[in-house]
């Protein structure tokens, strides 16, 4: 009975996996997958996992799941995606998109001769924001609003751009990452040290890795693409939308915001923290200051908060709703004891410290990359690493460290993560080809953990 679950569960993966593979609507299929998994789960709590909430009504049981679901991401991520498609839409109305790539291309002429070397120097300056800015989703977000359309118009294509912006969240460390915190909690170690000692190392190596995996990945898949669909510009043409060249500030400014007042470099003497959302609202602000003191007509610069509104619906229908039927998905498998079925298999599998980390780290990547989310697996799986590290006397941080890093990199190669999805919905293409760029990066560094890490401390 202990593997029940995880059999129905793996299951339901394969017609899930199946269905999405024929091109049926996915926020459905994740949707009615989840949902019903959630409700057999209230149906027969006997045989699945014993955390859900119930109230005697399995049916009811399961659409207020779906409600709190709803609020939930609508409150933190969902509202914060919004925004930002919202500003992404209303930075290219204005012209700002287009005065910032006018400014960009010009100290940056050199590397149209060689946009793949171009997109992969995006790495680690993507790596850099991503522990300032480490939600994965907002990041990637930020990155299309500002990097995107710089290197759609070097001549990197439109889905190399996102495989790249993807893989940039492929590492979640920093001491603003969830990941990071809760490993360090669980270790009973300082975030610092445990950031600059060994998530550092480590990530410079595997950094390297990526860059030289992405730019033999995306020189191949490019030379299979149309000469049309590889350079393409993102930026609007639009009559009239012709703007000064201080508007190129606009775009950059919530990255700009979100550095200074990141809480991991306090360039400012001041105790503030701004979240992404708010930066994109003031950054909006900005913007309508700009429009009013060009065209000096009020009327005029109201209506044109219709565009960020009709950005940030888009972004409610194409992402959102995608993200919440994943979260669905994701739920379901959980209250089919999926995790737990994985752990129980770690758990008797009976093999040494080397073997237990290894499978662990596999684990928790497999985990992230079904569910779309590093933080869920992390979670579920880091609390038991004190107790087996301490079976086979070892530190725990040698087996959460590797952890900690294959869970964020299971995310990078899911087709119903945040990041993933918001990414190919604003660039305009399928999720599933950003997926095959990222598969052999992604897998390359994976090894590359195993072996440099597994190596050195066992």
């Amino acid at each position: 009975m202990a593997y029940f679950g995880l059999i129905l569960s793996i299951l339901v993966i394969a017609i899930v996996v199946k269905l999405l593979v024929k091109e049926i609507f996915p926020q459905a299929v994740l949707l009615l997958a989840g949902l019903l998994m959630i409700f057999v789960a209230h149906l027969f709590p006997d045989f699945f996992t014993k955390n859900l909430e119930q109230n005697n009504n399995p049916l009811f049981d399961t659409f207020e799941f779906l409600n709190k679901s709803f609020s939930s991401i609508n409150a933190g991520v969902g509202l914060m995606i919004m925004a930002i498609g919202g500003f992404v839409a209303y930075s290219d109305k204005i012209g700002a998109s287009e005065a910032m790539v006018n400014i960009a291309l010009k100290p940056l002429s050199f590397f149209k001769k060689y946009p793949n070397f171009a997109s992969v120097l995006v790495i680690p300056i993507g790596q850099l924001i991503f522990i300032c800015v480490p939600s994965a989703a907002g990041m990637g977000l930020l990155m299309m609003a500002s990097v995107f359309p710089i290197m759609v118009n070097l001549g990197v294509s439109r889905l190399a751009a996102v495989s790249i912006i993807t893989g940039c969240t492929s590492f979640c460390i920093g001491p603003a990452s969830v990941i990071t915190a809760s490993a360090t909690q669980i270790a009973k170690i300082d975030t610092v040290p445990y950031f600059i000692d060994m998530q550092i190392p480590i990530a410079i190596i595997l950094n390297l890795v990526l860059m030289l995996s992405y730019f033999f990945v995306n020189k191949y898949f490019d030379k299979k693409l149309p000469k049309e669909e590889v350079i393409h510009t993102n930026i609007s043409k639009e009559a009239g939308s012709k703007a000064p060249a201080y508007y190129a500030i606009i775009p950059i400014l919530p990255l700009m915001l979100l550095l200074s007042f990141s809480g991991v470099f306090q360039i400012f003497p001041l105790d503030l923290k701004i979240e992404t959302t708010t930066a994109m609202f003031f950054s909006l602000l900005v913007g309508m200051v700009f429009e009013l003191i060009r065209k000096r007509d009020i009327k005029a610069v109201l209506s044109g908060l219709k565009t960020f509104f009709d950005g940030m619906g888009d972004m409610f229908k194409s992402v959102v709703t995608l993200i919440v039927s994943a979260e669905i998905f994701a739920g379901g498998l959980i209250s089919f004891g999926f995790i737990d079925g994985l752990i129980n298999l770690s758990q008797n599998l009976g093999i040494g410290a080397l073997g237990i980390g290894v499978l662990m780290t596999i684990l928790i990547f497999l985990a992230a990359m079904l569910m779309g989310s590093g933080n869920a697996a992390f979670f579920a799986f880091g609390p038991l690493i004190p107790n087996v590290a301490a079976k086979f006397g070892v530190k725990a941080t040698s087996i959460l460290l590797p952890m900690n890093l294959s869970a964020s990199m299971g995310r990078a190669i899911s087709p119903i993560a945040g990041v993933l999805i918001a990414t190919a919905s604003v660039a305009k293409v399928p999720v599933v080809d950003v997926v095959k760029r990222n598969l052999i990066p992604v897998f390359s560094v994976l090894i590359t953990l195993l072996i440099y890490h597994f190596g050195l401390c066992f």
